[in-house]
């Protein structure tokens, strides 16, 4: 486990480690990069850099936590990779589901094998289920995690890289939205971030605005409209503290 920078979670939980590409989203893979520093600075969960690997001896930590978390699971992964096995994701639900304290925050880009397999998994409040959508050629991963069982559905919209207009945000409870960051990331344009806004607004649909990116995503901050946008469904209440 780690404490997060990332402005929606408070710390990560990597049951897994590792992934492959498949689609333009994961072009500048942040999580990469960090495995080959993590591989460089000697650490054995990451002594074979972005090949995926299960860490089963990771399932007990959340059971040690003494006090509520917001947790973003598999940061440097996917849990839903194909192969990653259906048995090991039901050992990472158990300890999610024996833990209801805790909110864990699931993000794959995988949609259709998390809805081959959401019928097999146990849904508590606790988990929610979201999907990367980087441009208009991914938006039927909506349509697979609106069709799961998970009782929180959120969209990552980054790095957004192209125009999503007219998005279906039926189920769906929260929405974030973030430019890609890094040496060469592709533009975001503003009147993209403010198009998704004025949708959620009208779908009553909770809005996250994450950060512009850009080579210095610290100088470009996450100022929209003059202000930061940070919210969460509703029942995140039941975690505090969060960012």
């Amino acid at each position: 486990m780690a404490q997060s920078s990332i402005e929606w979670t408070q710390m990560t939980w990597n049951p897994t480690t590792g992934c492959t590409k498949i689609s333009a989203g994961c072009k500048f893979c942040y999580a990469e990069v960090m495995s080959r520093r993590l591989k460089a600075m000697g650490q054995e969960k990451y002594s074979n850099g972005f090949k995926l690997r299960l860490h089963p001896n990771t399932l007990e930590i959340p059971y040690t936590w003494k006090h509520p978390k917001i947790v973003f699971v598999n940061s440097m992964s996917d849990l839903f990779h194909e192969d990653v096995p259906l048995e090991y994701i039901k050992k990472v639900f158990k300890v999610m589901n024996d833990n209801p304290q805790h909110l864990f925050q699931v993000l794959t880009k995988r949609a259709e094998r998390l809805y081959e397999f959401h019928k097999e998994l146990h849904w508590t409040q606790n988990i929610w289920m979201g999907v990367s959508v980087e441009n208009k050629k991914v938006v039927d991963r909506i349509d697979f995690l609106r069709k799961t069982s998970a009782k929180v559905k959120f969209l990552s919209l980054e790095p957004l890289i192209g125009e999503l207009s007219k998005l279906n945000l039926k189920k769906i409870n929260w929405v974030i939205v973030g430019g890609e960051s890094g040496h060469t990331p592709r533009p975001m344009k503003q009147e993209w971030v403010i198009d998704i806004q004025e949708q959620c607004r009208i779908a009553n649909v909770a809005f996250f605005f994450k950060q512009w990116g850009g080579k210095n995503k610290k100088a470009s901050g996450r100022i929209l409209n003059g202000q930061t946008y940070n919210e969460m469904p509703e029942v995140h209440k039941l975690v505090k503290n969060v960012k």
